[in-house]
């Protein structure tokens, strides 16, 4: 994993800094956000002076690198010299191309005298030189993604990381040895997986390096330094207070408020709907059993009875599958981008606290300066590198979960389309085949007249 370069604060949207007037000249500062970490990456210099430089994201569109917009008053009495150069580094071109792919499946249910619980198989294929073999297959319990989670969060706090499925279930309502929710669970650790070994950034953290290859996770000694990566930017806020958001930060928050909203809506919709259509199962067989139990007794009747029964039985069937699709797809998809609005939420939250952080240290950098004479602290110039590199992660995730989004809701609204074909025409060729069988009764009763 490389470390992007080090960066000197720098000129934002053309504001100058006022410690200019006396024309001080500021070194390079070391790099303090190892949370801006470039996998692969190359890094390219700008051509020409000392003029603004722009950041490249994730999807290869060039964002303006701005200052907290509240911060703005005290920028224009700040100044910087003009020959300081700055970083043009494309932060994730070099890993677009996926050479690592993870797979969980294979859940084995383990029973010991202190504990029962389900291990996963994790299969790990690549081409990467940090990986000492090109494959492994190993065995994970729930903890073990919780660990990885708790890991990337701890090191990588200006990036948005997945969701898992949750933890707890509520006893007496759901089964968490059963068939089912273990299914569920897998494919949502699948997901998980599959959506940190995609990132550019995540993908190349040694803590997924030591969950996809080591034996025992306990035993894994020398990350630990890499967990306090964070901690800066979890205790960025401190004494200080934002004073107001970005006008595009505040777009994202409106936007994840009302798309909760609407998860929230449809959740409770399709609990209801699933609840409905398991009591109607329930009637429905009760209903076609009276028919196949009357066919026994009236045996002018038999051939129709049973018709109706088995046309009965189709439906049962097809509502079978119809409310499975809904339990094993809709509500899960629903659940995980509710998880991922809370995880987006908490990234936006330090994102804030790293912004008022640097406001902060910004306003008594203009007061010691006017009083003192004292040249620019070094933690302002951190501060401003970590408020850049939030917003430049935070956008281009941002940009990553909308287009995950898209993709996902896509295939899961083509796949309730499809169900709900398939369901009533099921019932409607169960319904139809009768009909004609009935016709055809009918018609061999009246020849049999005719001919009497």
């Amino acid at each position: 994993m490389i470390v992007g370069a080090p960066r000197g604060l720098q000129p934002v949207n053309g504001t100058t800094h006022p410690l200019s007037a006396v024309q001080e000249t500021l070194s390079p500062v070391p790099d303090v956000t190892a949370s801006c970490h470039i996998p692969n990456s190359s890094s390219s210099s700008s051509g020409g002076g000392g003029g603004d430089k722009e950041v490249v994201l994730t999807n290869g569109k060039p964002v303006e690198t701005s200052s907290p917009a509240s911060a703005s008053s005290l920028l224009n009495r700040l100044q910087l010299d003009d020959d300081l150069e700055a970083d043009t580094l494309d932060l994730y071109a070099s890993t677009e191309t996926r050479d690592l792919f993870v797979t969980v499946d294979d859940p084995k249910k383990h029973v010991s005298t202190m504990e029962t619980y389900i291990t996963y198989r994790v299969s790990t294929k690549t081409s990467r030189i940090e990986f000492d073999l090109p494959e492994y297959n190993l065995r994970r319990r729930y903890q073990d993604f919780d660990w990885l989670r708790m890991k990337l969060e701890d090191s990588q706090p200006t990036h948005l990381i997945p969701p898992l499925p949750e933890k707890f279930v509520m006893k007496g309502v759901v089964d968490r040895f059963s068939e089912e929710f273990v299914e569920t669970r897998m494919k949502a650790l699948d997901k998980f997986l599959k959506r940190v070994a995609d990132h550019p950034v995540l993908s190349f953290n040694p803590h997924l390096n030591a969950f996809l290859t080591a034996k025992d996770l306990n035993k894994r000694q020398g990350l630990a330094l890499l967990t306090k990566v964070g901690e800066s930017v979890k205790q960025a806020a401190g004494g200080y207070k934002l004073r107001a958001r970005p006008p595009e930060y505040c777009v994202m928050g409106e936007y994840l408020d009302t798309f909760n909203q609407k998860l929230g809506t449809m959740d409770r919709i399709a609990q209801r709907i699933l609840k409905e259509q398991t009591e109607y199962l329930v009637e429905l067989r009760e209903y076609g059993s009276v028919y196949a139990g009357w066919a026994g007794s009236e045996d002018a009747l038999t051939r129709p009875l049973e018709g109706v029964a088995g046309c009965v039985s189709t439906c049962c069937g097809a509502m079978e599958d119809l409310s499975e699709g809904m339990s094993q797809e809709l509500l899960p998809v629903l659940r995980e981008y509710v998880l991922y609005i809370e995880s987006m939420k908490n990234v936006l939250k330090k994102r804030d606290q790293s912004q008022a952080e640097y406001e902060g240290r910004l306003e008594a950098a203009v007061i010691r300066k006017q009083e003192e004479k004292t040249p620019v602290p070094v933690e302002v110039e951190k501060c401003q590198d970590r408020v850049e590199c939030f917003n430049a992660d935070l956008k281009a995730d941002w940009e990553r979960w909308q287009s995950n989004k898209r993709q996902d809701f896509r295939q899961l609204l083509t796949s309730m389309a499809d169900k709900n074909i398939n369901y009533f025409e099921k019932c409607q060729s169960a319904w139809e085949s009768l009909v004609s069988q009935l016709q055809d009764d009918q018609a061999e009763n009246t020849n049999e007249t005719n001919c009497d």
